[in-house]
């Protein structure tokens, strides 16, 4: 049977297609803002029929009906990264978090720790030979689709097809459900505006030498970045994720991946996030390689890139240099992600620069300002990069080098790129630890 014979004998309706998932399934569902919307609500209309459900998934943006309370004992989440769209469930425990390290995500899948019964995806049209591409999310769920029993996917006219090793035959879709409706835009945050990020992004740059391979985590902060590189040559990406910025530094030749020592002359990433503008520009764009999460987050494949910058942020950063970037005490927020996986990859890497970026200070819901540079984590608190792979920490105050620093001279440095109002407390704070 030929591709277009295959795709036909199998299109359905959402409605039918998700009448295969039963109860005590394990199902994988597509995220980011790849998420396959017809066929999560259909799935949310057939919950009331169906007893513990288990959604494995890691980011996913856009409404959360199917972690709502009215959902319990029907279906339920766990999550490996917490949204926000989840974060409320976690918390009040409707819905799991499953610790794991990004490049290890799709491996659980893979080696069978979380078999999967059901895999929910989005892709793209199929090609001549029958190849659809997985578009915008192709890192953490080609390797969970291509384990599962059934696959059920949303094959919209609007996703883009993205290159590399992006693509599933049309012969692996069990059921088919044609839509077409534009894929979520997800606009960095109007915060890369203001003063203090221009600060922390320009303080990040002057750490970029020419010839760099970045990777860029989500948030403000790495996007921002971009816009302070204009004087830079022969910029490379391989990343976990990239958004808009990207467009504006290759069309001005200034990323050319030209000097990247792994996949010289592309842009390798795991993930897209964006606007439409963006969408446009990755569709069948030879430029962009997209490759599975357990390739693109290996350390080991990371540290191939020589000059590789990794820029990810935190929540707080204790005096030894221990970074909290996944809760708020105990109140689990988010997750590892690919914070690790790229910090040691950049500090493995010849001539590698791994950087922490946060503001000095966040504001409390009273308008009580606090340090995120603190003397020890809140009670509770999780690692997620250890003082011993820390190396630059950056704020608006500067940058702080800890590597191969003593306490005593980290917990010095720290300080100076402390907000100037919390000073006094956190050198008092540092004496009665014995950091000075």
């Amino acid at each position: 049977m030929n591709p277009a014979s295959i795709y036909q004998s199998r299109v359905t309706t959402a409605a039918e297609a998700v009448k295969v998932i039963k109860s005590g399934n394990r199902v994988f569902l597509t995220g980011n803002v790849s998420v396959p919307k017809t066929l999560l609500a259909a799935l949310v209309d057939r919950a009331p029929e169906l007893q513990d459900v288990e959604i494995c998934q890691a980011l996913t943006v856009g409404a959360a009906d199917y972690v709502g309370p009215e959902m319990e004992g029907h279906l339920r989440v766990n999550s490996m990264f917490i949204s926000a769209n989840i974060r409320k469930a976690v918390q009040e425990g409707r819905a799991d978090f499953t610790p794991v390290l990004l490049s290890e995500f799709p491996l659980l899948f893979k080696r069978g720790v979380l078999p999967v019964d059901v895999a929910v995806i989005h892709v793209s049209r199929p090609d001549e030979h029958g190849f659809c591409s997985l578009g915008v999310e192709v890192g953490l769920t080609k390797s969970a689709a291509e384990c599962a029993k059934i696959i059920i996917a949303e094959v919209n006219d609007q996703m883009p097809r993205t290159l590399g090793d992006a693509f599933i035959h049309v012969s692996r879709l069990t059921h088919i459900v044609p839509v077409n409706y534009p894929i979520p835009e997800h606009k960095m945050t109007a915060e890369g505006d203001s003063d203090i990020v221009k600060k922390i992004a320009g303080h990040v740059a002057s750490l970029i030498p020419d010839g760099a391979t970045m990777q860029l985590g989500i948030g403000s902060i790495p996007d921002a970045v971009l816009k302070f590189l204009t004087d830079k040559k022969d910029l490379g990406i391989h990343t976990e994720l990239f958004s808009d910025g990207v467009i504006d530094l290759v069309n001005a030749g200034i990323l050319t991946n030209a000097r990247k020592s792994l996949h010289p002359g592309k842009i390798v990433a795991g993930f897209i996030l964006g606007t439409q503008k963006l969408y446009e520009w990755v569709n069948d764009n030879p430029m962009v390689e997209m490759h599975p999460t357990e390739y693109v987050n290996d350390p080991f494949i990371i540290a191939q890139n020589e000059r590789m910058v990794a820029v990810n942020s935190a929540i707080e950063v204790d005096l030894t240099g221990q970074v909290c970037a996944d809760s708020i005490g105990p109140k689990l927020f988010s997750g590892v992600g690919g914070q690790l996986d790229f910090i040691y990859g950049a500090s493995r890497s010849k001539g590698g620069v791994p950087i922490i970026a946060l503001p000095s200070t966040a504001t409390m819901k009273d308008g009580t300002q606090i340090s995120k540079i603190a003397a020890m984590l809140k009670h509770g608190a999780g690692v997620v990069t250890t003082r011993n792979h820390v190396r630059f920490v950056v704020t608006e105050y500067g940058i702080a080098d800890l590597y191969g620093k003593t306490i005593r001279q980290r917990a010095q440095a720290l300080i100076k790129v402390a907000n100037p109002i919390f000073h006094d407390e956190l050198q008092k704070q540092a004496k009665e630890l014995h950091y000075s």
